[in-house]
């Protein structure tokens, strides 16, 4: 019997030919792979750049400003950037990023080969996609590469990979990945995005936060919670779920996250806890003299003088007291109007482009009014919060609300107005205020800056008028004035005459007569009284006793600029020129015995590897060579000022603080177009300041002692909260005479007695004044016990600026 053989059936070829077909594919994937290798080892492998700025990272870190106490007020760069070495990363951090970004980060050798094989199969027409990107291949793309997606470039990122793998550790490559990355609003790194968009640290945020974060990389644009709340909560729930696939979070942190609100800080402008905008600035000029434009990317950190709490009180004070004022004068009407379209979307469009235009003043934020009436204002804000406001939150603005409204007070649809809400959660209508002001404060014996505010919101007006601003100074100029007096052997208890007084104008023009600002004259007055009640005729009567030439050289002593004070007799009423820190300067010769200080910002500068550029060590007090004035003369002004406050224009400020040790002057000058206080109490000399950019009436009714002195007290509650109160010793060569302090060499000078009120006296016997550096004639008749009139001797030279570095002085700082 013959055996037959059957040919192979169907199924046998078809698995012959799979097979055959996997292993050509096989054999192409090796080729492929081969030819890979080949061109990366001869034609990239040569090109790929040296790595030395990811094993010798030098990250742009901005320009940081402290406060004193350490507290950030300010930083300047285009890259925001907080440089955190990995193991101060909140692990939770790591492991959300990771889970979403390269679960196998720490397995694979800089490419995920599994990972890239299935991103090719979903994607075989484009080469890799970027979710098959390792943390290790995107430091190589940040650092290195453009985001072209050619395949070039993802072999040399590969390369890359290769060599960045080889040079570091994996915790070293996820530092710089972390620290290095962008994700949106300027903000470099995970340590700068927390406070951009969460307003706190790394170490300060919620699972739910972390989340938000970590889905950033992929595509800041695309995932920012500020431009895309939506689509950043869908990425954000994306690393939720993936944490817990991965067993990473359990189920109850998981449901807690997902439906945890998150408070996304939407303004595009950076915020601090303490607001010092204007000392950020100072310093940022100081810097970027010497620096120039590297001083934005070399770390640098500037240490001011300024105390954080204090500073703080400042701020808020002047906030507090500006808007007070604007309340009182009235609603001026909405910012602007529009018409709101009829279309849903149109509308929406419209709203948002009008009120992006007007940025928000630190809680009064602009907002759309959308329906108007006397009794309900509905209002949508740049955030989308549709609000409305009722009662006491419409009393302020009802004259926009009512029938009789004018055009320009007209609340209705389309309106653009300011709403704030207050700490009980109640909104209401508001405005920003039009007025300015300033607030300085330093210390007495050194000069050093504890406060300032240049204005009533950097970020609306970029005009610091504590150091730029020259006004007239009004009445806080009298002190100085006394203070000259004393010089020249009139004392506190010198009687002088309060009556209306007509002198003849220049050249024989208009008769001109001052007057006192309440139209009181209370006929003869100690010259202690005149300046405490702050009157005008005897500060007028007691330079033409002086002489016009010896008082205006007498403010040389304090520093104020001798070109901007006038030599006649309006040098009485403050119609000069003065800064609010030139007044702060002045002011602290009274309050440390006499002694010139020159006011400074910057105690320290260091770059970024630690290393001093700057170190200010305060200046030793009390040292003879910057003497301005006698102790005793500095002594006997104290006592006067003090009395200002106890029972002259400025006795609001004992009784709010309730101290014995507080001295000042208010100021308002002709018309109430200035306000001013300049005040000192433990060591602290502080001045506030209020008035408008053109200068016009603040109003028949407001005064110094209404418009800045309220600021100056705010303030001094927290400046004076744990400081003693200072009790001045009186110097040896001062004696009492009459319950007053006179200088012993003028006691038995009957002529220094009166002005103004004997004419037998006063008229042929009033101390003559005598050019700088000359002695003074003898007035005719004068007793011969009676010392010659000492001439006022010549202000002292300003003591040396502390430079802000040994190249470039910053003497606009110190």
């Amino acid at each position: 019997m013959t055996k037959s053989t059957s040919a192979p059936g169907p199924g046998k070829k078809r698995q012959s030919r799979i097979v055959l077909i996997l292993l050509i594919l096989f054999a192409a994937i090796l080729l492929a792979f081969a030819a890979a290798a080949t061109y990366v080892m001869t034609a990239i492998m040569p090109n790929v750049p040296a790595i030395d700025a990811v094993t010798d990272y030098r990250p742009k870190i901005p320009l940081r400003i402290y406060t004193a106490d350490k507290v950030l007020i300010g930083q300047f760069g285009v890259e925001h950037r907080d440089f955190v070495p990995i193991d101060k990363v909140p692990p939770m951090m790591k492991k959300a990023l990771l889970a979403i970004e390269d679960t196998r980060f720490y397995e694979h050798g800089g490419i995920d080969w599994i990972r890239a094989m299935g991103a090719a199969k979903s994607n075989l027409g484009g080469g890799f996609r970027q979710g098959a990107s390792t943390i290790t291949m995107q430091v190589a793309r940040n650092f290195f590469l453009s985001r072209e997606k050619v395949i070039s470039r993802k072999l040399t990122e590969i390369a890359l990979a290769y060599k960045i793998e080889a040079a570091l550790s994996k915790d070293q490559i996820l530092e710089l990945y972390m620290n290095q990355i962008y994700l949106g609003q300027r903000a470099y790194g995970f340590s700068s995005a927390a406070r951009s968009y969460f307003g706190k640290s790394l170490d300060q945020l919620s699972l739910a936060e972390i989340a938000m974060l970590a889905g950033l990389p992929q595509n800041p644009a695309r995932h920012n919670p500020v431009a895309n709340p939506k689509r950043a909560e869908q990425r954000q729930h994306a690393v939720l779920r993936r944490l817990l696939d991965l067993g990473e979070i359990s189920d109850a942190q998981y449901r807690q996250a997902m439906t945890e609100p998150l408070r996304i800080k939407r303004d595009a402008l950076q915020t601090y806890d303490t607001h010092a905008d204007y000392v950020a600035e100072l310093a940022r000029q100081a810097v970027y003299d010497q620096f120039k434009e590297e001083a934005y990317t070399r770390g640098i950190t500037v240490v001011t003088t300024i105390v954080s709490s204090e500073q703080e009180a400042a701020y808020q004070s002047v906030r507090r007291n500006v808007i007070a004022y604007d309340q009182r004068h009235g609603y001026r009407g909405p910012e602007a109007r529009i018409e709101l379209p009829l279309d849903p979307d149109e509308r929406e469009d419209a709203i948002v482009e009008a009120l992006q235009k007007r940025p928000a003043s630190d809680g009064l934020l602009p907002a759309m009014v959308l329906a108007a009436s006397p009794s309900v204002v509905k209002v949508e804000t740049l955030a989308g919060e549709e609000i409305e406001i009722r009662g006491a939150g419409l009393k302020f603005a009802a004259r926009g609300l009512s029938d009789k409204a004018s055009a320009a007070h007209r609340i209705a649809p389309g309106a653009i107005v300011r709403v704030s809400r207050s700490d009980k959660n109640e909104w209401s209508i508001t405005q920003v205020p039009q007025v300015a002001a300033a607030f300085v404060a330093i210390d007495a014996e050194t000069g050093s800056y504890h406060a300032l505010v240049g204005g009533f919101d950097y970020n609306l007006q970029k005009f610091n008028h504590v150091t730029q601003a020259w006004r007239q100074p009004g009445s806080v100029i009298k002190p100085f004035i006394y203070s000259a007096a004393l010089e020249r052997g009139y004392s506190p208890s010198t009687r002088i005459l309060d009556e209306p007084l007509d002198l003849p104008g220049e050249d024989n023009g208009e008769t001109w007569s001052p007057q006192n600002d309440d139209g009181v004259y209370d006929g003869e007055v100690t010259l202690r009284r005149s300046l405490a009640h702050s009157k005008n005729v005897p500060t007028v009567r007691l330079i033409r006793a002086l002489g016009v030439d010896a008082a205006h050289d007498w403010l040389g002593h304090f520093g104020f600029d001798p070109a901007r004070q006038p030599r006649n007799l309006t040098l009485a009423l403050g119609t000069g020129a003065v800064t609010p820190l030139q007044l702060a300067g002045a002011y602290a010769v009274f309050a440390n015995g006499g002694y010139r200080v020159k006011p400074y910002l910057i105690a320290s500068i260091t770059d970024g590897n630690g290393a001093v550029i700057l170190e200010n060590k305060p200046p030793k007090p009390y040292q003879e060579e910057n003497r301005a004035i006698s102790a005793r003369n500095a002594f006997v002004t104290d006592s006067i000022l003090r009395d200002v406050t106890r029972y002259g224009t400025a006795a609001a400020a004992t009784q709010r603080l309730g101290r014995a040790d507080l001295a000042g002057k208010t100021g308002t000058t002709s018309d109430a177009i200035d306000g001013w206080f300049a005040g000192y109490a433990g060591k602290v000399v502080a001045v506030a300041w209020m008035g408008y950019d053109e200068p016009r009436s603040l109003g028949g009714r407001e005064f110094g002692a209404t418009l800045a002195m309220p600021i100056w007290i705010d303030y001094m509650k927290v400046a004076l909260d744990k400081r003693p109160e200072v009790e001045p010793v009186a110097p040896e060569d001062v004696m009492r005479d009459d319950g007053d302090w006179i200088y012993p060499e003028f006691f038995d000078a009957p002529e220094l007695r009166t002005i103004d009120i004997d004419p037998a006296l006063d008229e042929p016997q009033a101390p003559a004044v005598a050019p700088e550096g000359e002695a003074a004639p003898d007035a005719p008749d004068a007793p011969a016990q009676a010392p010659p009139a000492a001439p006022i001797p010549a202000p002292p030279p300003a003591p040396p600026a502390i430079p802000v570095s040994p190249a470039t002085p910053a003497t606009q700082l110190r």
